[in-house]
């Protein structure tokens, strides 16, 4: 369930990086700007993305990439990324490039401030052979604070002041709608909603506003999974087929996956929102049997262990285990077991058709009278063991607290959770980075019309959540409040 807008990638297309050569300058004053081929494809791109034209990007897709680039997909889709890219960055700005390439590639990578958040982005590109004549591919995603900026240290009172001035600004741009929550370990720093939960009805976002986590709920599961660990109720190596009968998946399946390639997205399954979920109603989706019809069909990508692959389907399955190993209700378990215990009383899989007070509805952009679209027909129903739940910015700092203090499992057990067991940044349902500030775990959420991400800083106790009813508008503020916290003084 993770569509992570700010992170889409074209194509991947880059040979092992070799020796690199860093130019740096400022595009608008034209200043130690790269030369050559190099130079001028960046120009291009740049002004491609800054004129926010659909003529433009065409003209630009047709003249520079190869057939096969343009062929990938439909111009109308190529011309909707580049759209998109200018919407969320209001346009960007030279800052330095790295070339690393062979005698037959070259392969670029273009370092970018962008307008809207003032934060750093990366963009990827490379040519068809030395000729450079054509692109072979070109790919978007946030990037990591240069070390001159990074090494401008802030206090605590400057990352609240500069945060608030970008939830404004945002605001103001109608690019962020939903709630943020900065905190040091308790102590909430800072806390504020901004935007619409109902468009049709003009009902504001407060702070009790619920928002859809996402896959989130990742973390709920996984942290379930460990409890019963701990209670020694099942074991992280116990075979699937154990917990899971073949009216899911053949038990010649089963029974080469353990609970921990589960866990850690390695157990080469892959996801249920396949063409039946699309095609299909919503509504035959609510319990977690109910996902059987799009699971049986699943076959292994890799045997288990080998790779890591996101996978939705092991997780649902983790909501199956924790069921036949509890004898109770996943969605009751959760609840009972971590929600309640930590007063996270605005949290829950909650009915899409049910007259839920104070729950946002998703809104994507839209070519359209309005402007937006809803996304009520194109997101589960109810949420579940893989994601689609809802919660609040309180409620997630209370989990993240929760987990830090040991209320939920032991450490022992914590420390599992935020090993990385795949060598990809994933533990057991955390997503894991090592920042200047040092370890941070969490998780991001994403899907049509929502974006939420949750980052706990376990070296320095910051917490921070970001909740979104628009697509895409989550990540890049929680970036950018990332890249602000590894500014701290010390």
């Amino acid at each position: 369930m993770k569509l992570n807008f700010s992170t889409f990638i074209l194509c991947l297309c880059f040979q092992t990086i070799a020796n690199a050569q860093t130019i740096k300058g400022d595009f608008i004053d034209n200043t130690t700007f790269p030369v050559g081929r190099i130079g001028v494809t960046v120009q291009h791109i740049i002004s491609t993305i800054n004129a926010n034209d659909k003529k433009t990007i065409k003209e630009f897709i047709e003249n520079s990439f190869a057939e096969d680039f343009q062929n990938m997909v439909p111009m109308e889709m190529h011309q909707g990324h580049f759209l998109n890219y200018y919407r969320q960055t209001g346009g960007v700005t030279f800052y330095s490039i790295r070339t690393y390439g062979d005698d037959e590639q070259q392969g670029t990578v273009l370092i970018v401030k962008d307008r809207n958040y003032d934060s750093w982005r990366k963009i990827r590109f490379s040519f068809v052979d030395k000729s450079g004549l054509l692109l072979q591919g070109i790919g978007f995603s946030p990037a990591e604070i240069p070390i001159d900026i990074l090494e401008t240290k802030i206090s605590s009172s400057e990352l609240v002041a500069k945060t608030r001035k970008t939830v404004e600004k945002l605001s103001n741009l109608d690019l962020f709608s939903g709630s943020i929550l900065i905190a040091k370990g308790s102590d909430i720093l800072y806390q504020d909603a901004k935007g619409e939960a109902s468009k049709r009805f003009h009902v504001k976002n407060n702070l009790e506003t619920k928002f859809n986590l996402g896959s989130m709920n990742k973390m709920f599961t996984s942290v379930a999974i460990l409890q019963l660990v701990e209670r020694n109720l099942i074991a992280l190596e116990d075979p699937v087929s154990k917990y899971v009968d073949e009216t899911w998946l053949p038990t010649e399946i089963t029974s080469k996956i353990n609970i921990h390639h589960l866990l850690s997205h390695t157990s080469g399954l892959g996801s249920y929102f396949n063409e039946d979920f699309w095609n299909g109603s919503r509504a035959l989706f609510r319990n977690i049997n109910d996902f059987k019809p799009l699971v049986k069909e699943d076959s292994l990508a890799f045997e288990p262990g080998e790779e890591y692959r996101y996978s939705n389907t092991g997780m649902l399955l983790l909501g199956v285990i924790i069921q036949e190993a509890t004898k109770q209700d996943y969605f009751e378990y959760v609840a009972s077991n971590i929600f309640r215990p930590t007063h996270m009383f605005n949290t829950n899989s909650y009915e899409m058709d049910q007259p839920v007070e104070n729950l946002a509805i998703g809104y994507e952009p839209a070519d359209n009278a309005y402007g937006w679209i809803n996304n009520l027909y194109k997101h589960v129903i109810k949420g579940g063991p893989a994601g689609g739940g809802f919660s609040t910015v309180g409620d997630l700092h209370k989990f993240a607290v929760a987990l830090v203090n040991e209320k939920l499992v032991s450490k022992k057990l914590l420390d599992m959770l935020w090993t990385d067991h795949s060598n990809e940044g994933y533990g057991y349902g955390f997503e894991i980075n090592q920042s200047a500030s040092g370890k941070v775990v969490g998780h991001s959420g994403g899907f049509p019309g929502l974006n939420a991400n949750l980052d706990i800083f376990l070296d320095n106790g910051y917490v921070v959540v970001v909740m979104s009813n628009y697509d895409g508008a989550a990540s890049p503020l929680a970036k950018n409040v990332y890249h602000l916290i590894n500014r701290l003084s010390k």
